[in-house]
């Protein structure tokens, strides 16, 4: 602990069990890193504006920041059983944040992907790695509430960045300038979460070695029946993120009010992953993934109909259910494979699950440019009904 000497709450820093510390450490690298990708959500439209783009050519530069951090997970799910997770997390994290700062210098439309694609590759370590750890630190109990609450801290960034953006545009600030400032802002707190967890993070990410790892047998065929699941669940929650900002503007919304809208969508899906997460340890991960997935392909439907007054519990709603479902989806990784095996099996479950996060958005934005984005939305509807028998394979690998 001779790190913190420094610190006037070293004392009670050290009297916090490793475990929390690891879900501490994992919870505060997440809020960050989910703020790095969730900026260009309600960035997009001002991109696609400016830059005089088609709707897959706005969805392209998420897609590939997105796909760029799928990219990397699997090697990092690997390195993380050879090296200390924490500095991966925290390297890369450090690796988007100047991506995206340097994306506001790019001087062609071409440029910017390019820069887009580099700066996404070091979000491959936060999600597989952080998980791994909290997965093995919660192994004796209560491994569905952490990975609710770390899921959880992710929307607490996505949060910010709407609000961001909205207070950005109230002085009259462009999308050059919200970038720019939430690349710098995490340097800066990746940088402080270096000095705060110095000495202390490696306790927590040993601890797993001295965990049991009788508990159950490795079952990769209920495993990769999960990762079907979450491929189809992460294309829903993708999609739905990316075209809501354009559903609402459709509707007649101004770019202040859609970004106060798509904040309450992620303050509904930030609660949602913490309860859902309680919820998993209660009433299992295919009573959960059944009733919020019926309830999202109807609030996806009711959002391209639904009048402007209703459209806030709507929305928060929405985002309850469709983001909840992950936290119980993420945990049940854990239940299917070794300690061990935990961490490059986590890089391949995030690998497979940002798939669809890449494949599913182009795909509705081509529905979109050749049908009409209601068209795009009713196909998304329909797609989010097939999670229901997908998800009730599972029944028989769950003990």
């Amino acid at each position: 602990m001779s790190g913190y000497g420094e610190f006037p709450l070293t004392k009670i820093w050290s009297n916090i069990s490793p475990k929390k510390k690891v879900l501490f450490l994992a919870i505060t690298t997440h809020a960050t890193s989910d703020l790095f990708f969730a900026i260009l959500v309600p960035v997009l439209p001002l991109i696609k504006a400016d830059l005089n783009l088609s709707y897959t050519e706005a969805v392209l530069v998420k897609v590939l920041f997105t796909g760029a951090s799928a990219v990397f997970q699997i090697p990092m799910g690997l390195l993380a059983e050879l090296f200390s997770g924490s500095w991966l997390i925290l390297i890369g994290n450090i690796w988007v944040a100047g991506g995206v700062i340097l994306m506001t210098f790019a001087p062609s439309v071409l440029t910017l992907l390019v820069i887009t694609f580099f700066a996404g590759l070091g979000g491959g370590a936060q999600h597989p790695v952080a998980a791994n750890l909290v997965s093995n630190a919660y192994e004796s109990g209560g491994r569905s509430t952490a990975m609710g609450t770390f899921n959880f801290s992710g929307d607490i960034g996505k949060m910010l960045a709407p609000a961001i953006v909205a207070l950005l545009v109230m002085f009259g600030f462009g999308w050059k300038t919200m970038l720019w400032s939430v690349g710098v802002s995490g340097i800066v707190i990746m940088v402080g979460v270096k000095l705060i967890f110095t000495g202390t993070y490696h306790q927590g990410i040993n601890q797993k070695k001295g965990l049991s790892t009788t508990k159950i047998d490795t079952e990769y065929q209920g495993f990769m029946k999960l990762s079907v699941v979450g491929f189809l669940d992460s294309a829903i929650r993708a999609s739905a993120l990316v075209f809501l900002p354009f559903v609402l503007y459709q509707n007649g919304f101004t770019i202040t009010v859609t970004s106060l809208l798509v904040a309450l969508l992620f303050v509904g899906g930030a609660f949602g992953k913490f309860v859902c997460g309680w919820l998993g340890d209660q009433y299992g991960l295919i009573n959960i993934t059944m009733v919020t997935k019926c309830v999202t392909a109807g609030l996806l439907l009711a959002l391209v109909f639904a009048p402007a007054y209703i459209m806030g519990p709507l929305v928060l709603l929405l985002g309850f259910n469709l983001q909840g479902t992950s936290s119980v989806l993420y945990a049940a990784v854990a239940e299917f494979v070794t300690p061990e095996k935990r961490g490059r099996l986590y890089g391949f479950y995030y690998t497979v699950i940002d798939g669809g996060a890449v494949i599913a958005p182009l795909t509705f934005g081509l529905v979109a440019d050749l049908y009409s984005l209601n068209d795009a939305i009713f196909v998304m509807s329909l797609t989010t009904i097939a999670i229901l028998p997908a998800s009730m394979t599972l029944r028989k690998y769950i003990k």
